[in-house]
């Protein structure tokens, strides 16, 4: 009796041990997922809050063709300024904000994913007409410690997009 007893503390223990790490990534995932909804408010609106991220922030490049590792966040906010000045961009829906685990371990981390619908509408200018297309994309951003945006990373067709944007 006495062992069934030990082994019903210890399964217990180590119980209430997992529930506090998930309940603890599940606190960051609320508080980081805010911080993702804020981001992509702003940038909607033109007004990237890039307060956000982390000094040490890269974004991963996932384009196809691109030897390009990933960019630093001097390098991030010189591309998305540029980016603003040619496009519009909103999301069509509001994101539905997936938890994400760390990829070596499968553990919960409290990082935020989402699948969304975007918007990208090309400014009229002396050498393109104005055109709109929709992307179906994949977002994730890993978070530091001190909750600030530390690797985000974007999947969807980028270079059909381009093509049929810029195309004369």
């Amino acid at each position: 009796m006495k062992l069934f007893i030990s082994f019903l503390s210890a399964s217990l223990l180590f119980i209430s041990c997992e529930s506090n790490k998930d309940n603890i990534a599940n606190q960051k995932f609320q508080k980081n997922a805010k911080t993702v909804l804020a981001l992509i408010e702003s940038d909607q609106n033109n007004k990237t809050d890039y307060s956000s991220f982390s000094k040490d922030f890269k974004s991963i490049n996932t384009s196809f063709g691109d030897t390009l590792e990933f960019l630093n966040l001097k390098e991030y906010i010189e591309n998305s300024k540029k980016m603003h000045e040619i496009l519009e961009i909103k999301l069509v829906e509001t994101p539905v904000l997936l938890p994400g685990v760390d990829a070596k371990t499968g553990v919960a981390d409290g990082s935020v994913r989402f699948y969304g619908i975007w918007e990208f509408k090309l400014k009229k200018t002396a050498t393109y007409e104005s055109k709109t297309a929709r992307l179906k994309g994949y977002e994730s951003y890993d978070f530091d410690n001190e909750g600030k945006i530390i690797i985000q990373q974007s999947y969807g067709d980028l270079s059909g997009l381009a093509n049929f944007l810029f195309k004369k």
